[in-house]
């Protein structure tokens, strides 16, 4: 399967100038990891096909819509939030990371591709003041934890639109981490909206934050 096949297969909704500008993406990213590593080396020729297409799984389960605020918590090598700001470029998106030679990469990227969505900032999540319709995340750490962090940045939830928290995760990683959230949380199975066996063991989470009162 094509690169182009593959970015089809997991969001059809996107346009040829998203196409494109996701795959000069994939070609930054691989550019930029030969500098630091924003990507395993081991799988940077799978860049598309296993970091990309995660990215962009987010939003064929759940839809960013125009005006939309979103935060990627922990944004490393600018995943899942510049694939996301490519296909959705009447969202606004925040990424954030704690990392300086990261952020500084995740910024040039964003300048070549012109992504006038896009803000890059290199800050702890818990010194931010803003809030955001849905906080997303690749962030390797305990669901518990993330929402730990990003509860409090997360606009309260209305009749007419759930936010919240929505996780990238691994099934082995996840364990029983839903649990205590029972029905506060759903999951989502990756494997059932493409074909790459990569996805058979990775999910989406997506803690309902509470409705406004």
């Amino acid at each position: 399967m094509t690169d182009q096949e593959c970015l089809l297969e997991a969001l059809p909704s996107l346009d040829n100038k998203a196409l494109a500008g996701l795959e000069k993406l994939a070609l930054l990213l691989r550019e930029w990891n030969e500098k630091i590593n924003l990507i395993s080396r081991k799988d940077i020729d799978n860049v598309v096909a296993h970091h990309i297409v995660h990215s962009l799984l987010i939003a064929r389960i759940i839809p960013p819509q125009d005006g939309m605020q979103l935060l990627d918590f922990g944004t490393g090598g600018g995943l899942p939030g510049l694939p996301l700001a490519i296909a959705y470029p009447g969202v606004q998106f925040h990424l954030i990371d704690s990392i300086g030679k990261k952020v500084r990469a995740v910024e040039a990227m964003v300048a070549v591709l012109g992504l006038g969505n896009v803000t890059v900032e290199q800050i702890r999540g818990e010194e931010l003041q803003a809030r955001y319709t849905y906080v997303v995340t690749r962030a390797v750490a305990p669901l518990w934890q993330l929402w730990r962090w990003s509860k409090d940045l997360i606009e309260p939830a209305t009749p007419e639109r759930s936010t919240g928290l929505l996780a990238l995760k691994g099934r082995q990683s996840l364990g029983g981490e839903v649990a205590p959230f029972a029905t506060h949380a759903k999951t989502y199975e990756l494997g059932s909206l493409v074909s790459d066996s990569y996805y058979q063991d990775k999910l989406l989470v997506h803690v309902l934050a509470p409705k406004r009162k």
